[in-house]
């Protein structure tokens, strides 16, 4: 063998070496690409604190679940994005029953915060829910939470949606600050911490939803039954990292606060404080979603197909469960 035909070996061995540590190296790149998951959340809330510290306390790099979070303005918007596969999981309320009902392949698989986590705030010459007759409400989105949350104060009232009251959609809470500000609306419906930003614009707060302890799925994690069959080892870990979350979100402050300044983009620490405490507490620590949860959704849902609705084909909680089995709450909070 010449010395000239080893050296042509030799140039093709190293270019084959060259190209199995390139189709490698692009397969390992092309793997942490499809590994990442997408979540979305549809409102800059306090609500959204477990979905944030999941990759904002490196959560999901801690049980092996890379996380992009997404913002998509409004539930209507954010279901859509889900059912064409644009996102993986989503922060999603009382909107995914409305979702299913309509034939969407989506299922609540958690829950976050287990109540209307909401502030009906009116302009300075509303005083109360009664002289809201005859007026509009600003609410985020049609068959969401924050529409949900009126018709069930509302109807504690004796008083019709749509009758009594007229609501407009405005798709986001900083739409409903702004359309009370300049009197387009007289009242609306908002989640902390825009709360504050309407007190410091002189509106004022009618009532506290929240306060009434009504059971509802105000914000959790949903996602498509296809994505769960397909990929449940992904959704439990980022189970796992959620809960983990939800620890953080109760008990450290700091954390929890830096997270929020991230995600609402503001070192105001009034807002923090409101968007923060507000929400502190509330968060459960195995967030199963239950069937009161649905039930209450589908009392206010508008979708003809609600009354004769199973609750149980809305959520999911094999995999809650699964994790709470194998002892990794109990070792999450030091309990033996």
């Amino acid at each position: 063998m010449t010395f000239r035909y080893r050296g042509k070996l030799l140039c093709l061995a190293f270019a084959g070496i060259l190209a199995m540590v390139w189709l490698g190296a692009t397969s390992a790149a092309l793997f942490a690409a499809n590994a990442t998951v997408r979540v979305g959340y549809p409102q800059p809330s306090g609500a959204m604190l477990p979905l944030w510290l999941v990759s904002d306390a490196k959560l999901d790099q801690k049980y092996g679940v890379p996380v992009q979070n997404i913002f998509i303005s409004g539930a209507a918007r954010m279901n859509q994005s889900m059912v064409a596969g644009d996102i993986d999981l989503a922060s999603i309320g009382g909107a995914v029953v409305n979702t299913v009902l309509a034939g969407g392949d989506l299922v609540a698989i958690a829950v976050g915060v287990p109540t209307y986590g909401f502030s009906l705030y009116g302009r300075p010459e509303v005083k109360d829910i009664a002289s809201l007759q005859g007026k509009v409400v600003g609410v985020m989105s049609k068959g969401a939470s924050s529409e949900h949350a009126v018709i069930a104060l509302l109807q504690r009232h004796g008083m019709q949606p749509g009758k009594d009251v007229k609501f407009i959609y405005l798709g986001g809470v900083r739409e409903v600050v702004a359309a009370l500000d300049r009197g387009i609306v007289s009242a609306g419906v908002l989640s902390s911490p825009t709360t504050l930003m309407a007190r410091r614009l002189g509106q004022k707060e009618l009532v506290n939803i929240a306060t009434l302890n009504l059971p509802y799925m105000h914000s959790g994690v949903a996602t498509r039954r296809s994505f769960a069959r397909q990929q449940p080892e992904r959704v439990r870990a980022y189970l796992r990292a959620y809960i983990a979350a939800i620890k953080i979100a109760n008990e450290d402050a700091e954390t929890s606060k830096r997270a929020l300044a991230r995600y609402l983009v503001t070192n105001d620490s009034a807002i923090l404080d409101e968007a923060y405490q507000t929400f502190r507490g509330i968060f459960p620590k195995v967030p199963y979603v239950t069937e009161d949860y649905i039930k209450s959704v589908l009392a206010v849902s508008d979708n003809p197909k609600a009354a004769g609705a199973n609750p149980k084909d809305f959520f999911d909680t094999r995999f809650l469960k699964e994790i709470e089995d194998s002892g990794f709450v109990q070792e999450l909070y030091g309990r033996r």
